[in-house]
C-alpha cells in the first residue's frame, strides 16, 4: 500500500490546525480562575476554540488515515510541534532557542527518514 499525497495533506493541515488548539488552550488557561474553576472554564471562549481546533484537527487527520499507511502518516503529525513552537513564539513571546531549534530539526529528520519508508 502507498500513501497518496492527499491522506498526506490531510495529516499536515491537521496537524497546523491543532497547533492553534495548543495556543487556544494555553490562552484559556491563563484566564481561569481558581474560583468557581467550573464556571470559569464553561465560559472561556478560548478554551473552547482550543478543543474546537483539535477536534477539527482529529477530523482531517481521519481523513488522512483513511487511504494511506498509518506508519507514515501518524510522524507528519509531529509537525504540530513545529508549528507550535513558532506560535509559541510570536502569541506568548516565549524564547527560540539553540536547544529548540535542534529538537525540531531532530523531529524533522525523523519524519523525512520515515518518509523513506514510503518509497
Amino acid at each position: 500500500m502507498t500513501t497518496p499525497f492527499s491522506s498526506m495533506a490531510w495529516v499536515m493541515s491537521g496537524s497546523f490546525i491543532g497547533s492553534f488548539g495548543a495556543v487556544f488552550l494555553k490562552a484559556g488557561a491563563k484566564r481561569l480562575q481558581r474560583e468557581g474553576l467550573i464556571r470559569s472554564a464553561l465560559s472561556n471562549w478560548r478554551l473552547g476554540a482550543g478543543v474546537f481546533a483539535y477536534l477539527v484537527s482529529a477530523i482531517f487527520f481521519l481523513f488522512g488515515v483513511r487511504n494511506g499507511e498509518l506508519s507514515i502518516l501518524y510522524p507528519l503529525v509531529a509537525f504540530g510541534y513545529v508549528w507550535t513552537m513558532f506560535w509559541s513564539r510570536l502569541f506568548f513571546g516565549e524564547p527560540l532557542t539553540r536547544t529548540k531549534f535542534v529538537a525540531l530539526g531532530l523531529i524533522i529528520l525523523g519524519i523525512a527518514v520515515l518518509g523513506l519508508g514510503n518509497q
